[in-house]
């Protein structure tokens, strides 16, 4: 398993193909299922790569919102140049 990158760096960004894919390890002797050690672990990875996937999103709505109104201020004052 992937922890992580070279010198504590964060681990590769996750993929849906990553999150199909993923295989949990059983319990073993008198208990049945996945190790919650290891489930909780990627589910907090899953969760950090949301939380940076909306921030980025966010990110780049507030500056799609600056380009367009910088575009529409250049348009109004182009439109006022050919109109003087």
């Amino acid at each position: 398993m992937n922890r992580g990158t070279v010198y504590g760096g964060a681990p590769p960004r996750l993929h849906p193909h990553n999150v199909r894919e993923r295989q949990f390890s059983t319990v073993g002797f008198r208990r049945r299922g996945l190790d919650p050690h290891e489930v909780r672990r990627f589910l907090h990875r899953v969760a950090l790569e949301l939380a940076t996937l909306q921030q980025d999103v966010a990110r780049l709505n507030d500056e799609n919102i600056r380009i367009k109104r910088a575009l529409r201020d250049w348009q109004s004052a182009q439109t006022q140049r050919r109109m003087s």
